[in-house]
Order: C-alpha cells, then sequence, then structure tokens
C-alpha cells in the first residue's frame, strides 16, 4: 500500500507535469513551439554559467586576498568573505534551475516528437523525422551531460568556502588566516577545475543552439 507521504510525492508530480503541459500548449497557441522554449533555455543556462564562472573566480580572488591580510578589522574582511560565498551559492542554485528547466522542456520535445512520428504515413518523410530525433538526442545528451559534470564541481568548491567562512566568523585571528591559507591551493585547484569545465559547457551550449537554429 502506498505511504501517505509518497502519495503525496506523486501528486506533486503530476501536478508539476500537468501544469508544464499547460504551459507549453499555451506557448505553441501564441507561436512559440517547444524547439525553441529550449534553445531559449539553453541560452539562458549558457549565460547562468558564464556569471558563475565570473563568481567563482571573484570569490577565489577575495579568498586569496583574506590570506595575504597584513591588518585591519578583520570583521570587515569576514563580510566581503561572506558576501562573495553567499552570492556564490546563489549562482549555483541558479545553475542547477537552468539545468532543470533544459530538462523538463527537452523531454516534452521528444516525447511530442516521438508520438508525431508514428503518425506519419510517407516512410521516407518518417524515416527522416527519426533519423533528425536520434541525432538532436544525442547532441542534447552530449550537452546536459556536460553541464551536469559542471555543475558537480560546484558544490566541492562551495563546502570549502563554507567551512572557511565559518571558521573565520568565530576566529577573527591570524589563526584563522593560518587555516585559510591552508586551503588555498585546494581551493584554486577546484577552480581551476570548476572554471575549465564550466568553460567546454559554454561551448557545448553554443553547439548545440547553432545545430537546433540549423534545423
Amino acid at each position: 500500500m502506498m505511504s501517505l507521504s509518497r502519495f503525496f510525492a506523486c501528486l506533486l508530480l503530476f501536478s508539476l507535469a500537468a501544469c508544464s503541459t499547460l504551459y507549453y500548449s499555451g506557448l505553441e497557441k501564441i507561436g512559440i513551439p517547444k524547439r525553441d522554449v529550449l534553445v531559449h533555455r539553453v541560452e539562458n543556462a549558457r549565460d547562468t554559467q558564464e556569471e558563475t564562472k565570473e563568481q567563482f573566480k571573484s570569490a577565489l580572488e577575495q579568498f586569496t586576498a583574506v590570506t595575504n591580510f597584513k591588518g585591519g578589522d578583520l570583521e570587515v574582511v569576514y563580510k566581503k568573505l561572506n558576501s562573495e560565498y553567499e552570492a556564490s551559492v546563489a549562482k549555483a542554485n541558479e545553475v542547477s534551475d537552468r539545468i532543470a528547466a533544459i530538462e523538463d522542456v527537452s523531454q516534452a520535445l521528444f516525447d511530442e516528437w516521438e508520438q508525431e512520428i508514428a503518425q506519419y504515413s510517407n516512410a521516407s518523410l518518417k524515416r527522416s523525422s527519426q533519423q533528425k530525433l536520434l541525432a538532436t538526442q544525442a547532441h542534447y545528451q552530449q550537452l546536459i551531460t556536460t553541464m551536469k559534470n559542471a555543475e558537480s564541481k560546484l558544490q566541492p568548491v562551495l563546502m570549502v568556502f563554507k567551512d572557511q567562512v565559518m571558521y573565520l566568523k568565530h576566529n577573527l585571528n591570524a589563526q584563522a588566516i593560518a587555516s585559510l591559507k591552508g586551503e588555498l591551493g585546494t581551493l584554486q585547484s577546484d577552480v581551476s577545475s570548476l572554471i575549465s569545465s564550466m568553460e567546454k559547457s559554454i561551448n557545448e551550449a553554443n553547439a548545440f543552439i547553432k545545430t537546433m537554429e540549423k534545423k
């Protein structure tokens, strides 16, 4: 027997799916097909990743600046670092939201495409449409895999930032600065890897957009 919590979880998923269906149907009625929505969301995700890349660069620069602290008000230093951390968290969440939005519309697009292929009476047109669908799905899978790989590198960096920001908050002294210095090398390496993955994802998004605009 289904538990009450599972029942409500299923109900929520059904409601969200129904809302998405109505939303896409409404857009198509005003001349905006799912394909255009997908391209637009990939563009948004690409732009957000570019912004996120720059934000994490900025956070690393602030972190590095703190490790070079020579004197002054440590409270001010902490506030600047915490502000960079919070901005990085916000951008990381935005990246995840953008990816989820892409997955939602892509599923709706591919489901619709498959249903329409089954309705062809012309074998040649049916075969051509099937080939285009498979090619688009393959390119899409490459895109979403690259995006999720970049996304997966966000949390490890944020965890290190969070630990150090919290430690500095309660230990505004030279010992805290020494702790930050100890993590600097790891952070530099992790952020460098993150930026590289983000750039790869951004390039993949541009390639996907270009391909979709040709179809």
